[in-house]
């Protein structure tokens, strides 16, 4: 064997799978928090403060941006949720990491289900988020989110090398399509990645046979 496929073996044995240009990208996490409360399976949606520069006033599920002091991405979900609803680590049970969304703008985040075991223990941190809701699940598995299409393009820059590349100017991009969901829950307009995750979500635990009656008996 060429001395060259002995390295390369042993420099890939343990290699470890990750997104193309990752590191060119917002990485970050969202936890998405189940409760018991009277024996139903609530949802929690926070509404961001005002006052933050990224996305005042929106709906999200907790979360951030990973931090050099993060093992993983599931430290950043707890973290980012112990933060932003003032509760410990103790008081979140990890059930399991979801499918990654990757978004055509360089944004990464990693979905995690979690269970929050005592609602009394909430004490929001008003500097980032401005209130919380609770959604029943059952609603989620009963209602279909609108969806609606955009399109996304290849726009080149100005010094982009059109003489490299067959046809040059005329050179056919590829143009994607980008689906964005919406919910409408008692006026609470959940949207965009925040929804589009909770689909995801409930499309799996459709295939796992995790639906309406296992969330209507309260138990998950």
């Amino acid at each position: 064997m060429h001395d060259y496929f002995k390295q390369i073996k042993h420099h890939f044995k343990n290699f470890e799978t990750n997104i193309i240009d990752h590191d060119s990208s917002l990485e970050s996490s969202v936890l998405i928090p189940l409760l018991n409360i009277d024996d139903t399976v609530y949802v929690l949606f926070q509404v961001r403060s005002k006052n933050i520069s990224a996305q005042p006033g929106e709906i999200s599920f907790p979360g951030g941006k990973k931090e050099l002091s993060d093992i993983n991405f599931m430290q950043t979900a707890i973290r980012e949720t112990c933060e932003e609803l003032g509760i410990e680590d103790r008081d979140i049970e990890i059930i399991a990491e979801l499918n990654t969304f990757v978004a055509p703008f360089n944004i990464i985040i990693h979905p995690y289900l979690g269970i929050i075991k005592d609602f009394s223990k909430i004490n929001i941190n008003e500097d980032e988020v401005d209130h919380i809701f609770l959604v029943p699940l059952s609603y989620f598995f009963e209602t279909k989110p609108a969806i609606y299409n955009s399109k996304v393009s290849i726009i080149p820059d100005e010094d982009f090398p059109f003489n490299l590349i067959t046809k040059g100017e005329n050179y056919d991009f590829k143009t994607g399509n980008y689906k964005i969901f919406f919910y409408n829950y008692n006026g609470y307009v959940i949207w965009g990645i925040t929804a589009k995750i909770m689909n995801d979500f409930i499309k799996q635990c459709s295939r796992l046979d995790c639906s309406l009656d296992t969330a209507s008996k309260g138990g998950i």
